[in-house]
C-alpha cells in the first residue's frame, strides 16, 4: 500500500496559461520535463522529486487529509468538485472528463481553462445539498473547504464513505493541527502533487509543479517597502488577509508588507479604525461574483472612515480574482500580476 506524505514548506508565474492548456491535453502526458532551478528555501531533492514526471498512478493509496484517513483504491472516475480552486486543479491536470458536477465557483474560469471547462455541469452557485450531489452518482468529492462536508452541505465525510463516496479536502484549507502555519508555495506544490496521486494524474501534476517552481524563481518582487491591506469582503467589519494564509504568501512574493501580518490566521475580521490607523499605501481587492472589487471600491470611497485613506484618495488598488487568492494553481500568477499592477501604480505616481 502506498502512503503519500503531504509536504509543507516559499514564495510566488507569469506565463502559466499556455502550460495549463497544454497539460489538460492528454497527449502531453507522454512528454518529458526538465528540472528547474531550486527556489530559495526549497530543498533540492524536493524539486527533483516534483519535476521528474516518472510516477505512475499507484493504488491503493492512503493519505492523511485534514484529520481523516483516506484510502483510494482506484482513480476516481465521477468527481464532484466544490470551489473554484478544486475545479481548476482538476481541469489543469487534464481530468475535466471525470468531473460530473461542480459548485461554488467564485468567478469565471481563467482563459487557459475556459475551453476545456465549457461543458461543466454547475450544480449550485454556492454549496450544493447532499441530495443534489448524490443525484450525480459520484464516486469522489473534492472540496475546497472543510466546511463543504457538513450535514447541511454535501454530507459529512463519514456519511459519504458509508455509501462508497470518497472525499478530499484541499490540505491548505485544513483547520486545527493540520492547518499550514504558514502557508507557503511548497505547501501549494505539495497539494498539487498529492491531488495528482489521488486522482490518477501524477505525471501531469509533476509537470505543473515543475513549471510553477521555475516561474516562481523569475518573479521580481518590489524592493521598496509598500504597506498593503488585503480586502476580501465585508462592509461593517472588513474581512482581511492575515499573516499565515494565501494572502500573506502572495504579498510576500510580490514584495508587499501586509498591515495585518501579525495576526496569526489566514483571514480575519477587523475594525475600520484599525485600517485607518494602518493607512496602507495600496489596497488589494479580491474580486468574486458574489462580492465584486467594484463594490469594495464603492464602500471604501463612500465610507467616511476610509475615504481619506491615502490608497483610496490616490486610487491605488490592485485587483485579483477570488479563485487566485485561495491556495491553488493560480497563486504564482496572482503574485506576478500583483507585481505588475504595483509597478503600474508606482509609474503613475511619478
Amino acid at each position: 500500500m502506498t502512503r503519500l506524505p503531504f509536504f509543507r514548506g516559499p514564495r510566488a508565474f507569469r506565463a502559466w496559461p499556455a502550460f495549463i492548456a497544454a497539460t489538460a491535453v492528454a497527449v502531453l502526458l507522454g512528454g518529458c520535463a526538465t528540472t528547474s532551478p531550486t527556489p530559495a528555501g526549497v530543498a533540492p531533492d524536493a524539486v527533483t522529486a516534483s519535476a521528474t514526471p516518472t510516477a505512475k498512478p499507484a493504488y491503493p493509496l492512503t493519505i492523511e487529509n485534514c484529520g481523516a484517513t483516506v484510502t483510494v483504491t482506484k482513480a476516481p472516475s465521477r468527481i464532484v468538485s466544490i470551489k473554484s480552486s478544486a475545479t481548476e486543479l482538476l481541469l489543469a491536470l487534464g481530468l475535466g472528463d471525470k468531473i460530473v458536477g461542480t459548485a461554488f465557483l467564485d468567478g469565471p474560469l481563467p482563459q487557459a481553462l475556459s475551453s476545456i471547462g465549457t461543458n461543466l455541469k454547475v450544480v449550485s452557485d454556492f454549496l450544493p445539498s447532499q441530495e443534489a450531489v448524490l443525484a450525480l452518482n459520484p464516486d469522489f468529492i473534492f472540496g475546497g473547504w472543510e466546511s463543504n462536508f457538513a450535514t447541511d452541505g454535501v454530507g459529512t465525510r463519514d456519511t459519504l464513505a458509508a455509501v462508497g463516496i470518497g472525499s478530499y479536502v484541499s490540505p491548505s484549507a485544513c483547520k486545527g493541527a493540520d492547518q499550514p502555519n504558514p502557508l507557503t508555495f511548497d505547501t501549494v506544490f505539495g497539494e498539487i502533487t498529492q491531488a495528482g496521486a489521488v486522482f490518477g494524474a501524477p505525471e501531469a501534476a509533476a509537470r505543473l509543479v515543475a513549471t510553477q517552481r521555475k516561474e516562481l524563481t523569475t518573479l521580481s518582487p518590489a524592493t521598496t517597502k509598500t504597506s498593503a491591506l488585503w480586502y476580501s469582503s465585508g462592509v461593517d467589519s472588513p474581512y482581511v488577509g492575515a499573516g499565515i494564509g494565501a494572502p500573506q504568501m502572495i504579498m510576500d512574493a510580490a514584495g508587499l508588507t501586509n498591515v495585518f501580518a501579525s495576526v496569526k490566521d489566514t483571514w480575519t475580521s477587523v475594525g475600520w479604525e484599525s485600517v485607518v490607523a494602518a493607512d496602507p499605501s495600496v489596497i488589494v481587492l479580491v474580486d468574486a461574483t458574489w462580492n465584486t472589487a467594484e463594490s469594495k471600491i464603492k464602500t471604501l470611497e463612500t465610507n467616511p472612515a476610509t475615504k481619506n485613506l491615502s490608497a483610496v484618495k490616490n486610487k491605488r488598488y490592485i485587483t485579483l480574482p477570488f479563485a487566485s487568492t485561495e491556495a491553488g494553481i493560480r497563486n504564482v500568477e496572482a503574485a506576478a500580476t500583483t507585481i505588475d499592477q504595483l509597478a503600474d501604480l508606482n509609474s503613475l505616481s511619478k
